[in-house]
């Protein structure tokens, strides 16, 4: 859930969807996305209280390195819940804040997706099975791909509609004294 809240943000932030052409439902999938994040964040960590082998407390899910068990690699899924909670609470409080202030604390999400993705191939008791590399495979390369779009392109010039290139054209015309061949 966190590989596709990302992307959509990415795509929403992209030029692929101009903010006077995009769709009220764009923004809410992305937030019904990072909501259901936490949804399946909460089964996770329900679930390690349960296991008998690693033996969590709740304190190892909010505390860094308070893990007896690959403390390391935990410390990083803690770290990234808490920037992940920010991101969270600062896109819930969007309005109230500044663009600049809610951008920059939004930004932290590439970096939590890069510490889940530590997080889980250090952690995780399934790195060695081929659905788990082949997802973590994809949804790295997915990223990866789509923030090298969003970051190399930043700089591009936006697309401008057929209509306001036609309309530029004509005004350049009628600046330049008329059609060609009226001299």
């Amino acid at each position: 859930m966190l590989t596709a809240s990302v992307l959509w943000g990415i795509v929403l932030a992209t030029d692929l969807f101009p903010e006077r052409r995009r769709p009220a439902w764009l923004l809410a999938m992305h937030r019904w996305l990072a909501g259901l994040t936490f949804f399946f964040i909460a089964g996770h960590l329900a679930t390690l209280l349960f296991d008998s082998y690693a033996h969590f407390r709740p304190m190892d899910f909010v505390v860094p390195f308070a893990s007896t068990w690959r403390p390391t690699a935990i410390a990083v899924g803690v770290v990234a819940l808490w920037l992940l909670v920010a991101v969270e609470a600062t896109a819930l409080a969007m309005k109230k804040l500044s663009k600049v202030w809610w951008r920059s604390v939004h930004i932290a999400s590439y970096f939590v997706f890069w510490a889940v993705s530590i997080h889980g191939a250090l952690a995780g008791t399934d790195t060695s099975k081929v659905l788990y590399t082949v997802t973590a495979i994809v949804a790295l390369a997915a990223v990866a791909f789509a923030a090298s779009y969003r970051a190399l392109s930043h700089d591009l010039p936006k697309r401008r509609p057929a209509r306001a290139q036609r309309r530029s054209a004509a005004l350049r015309t009628t600046a330049d004294g008329g059609a060609a061949g009226t001299h």
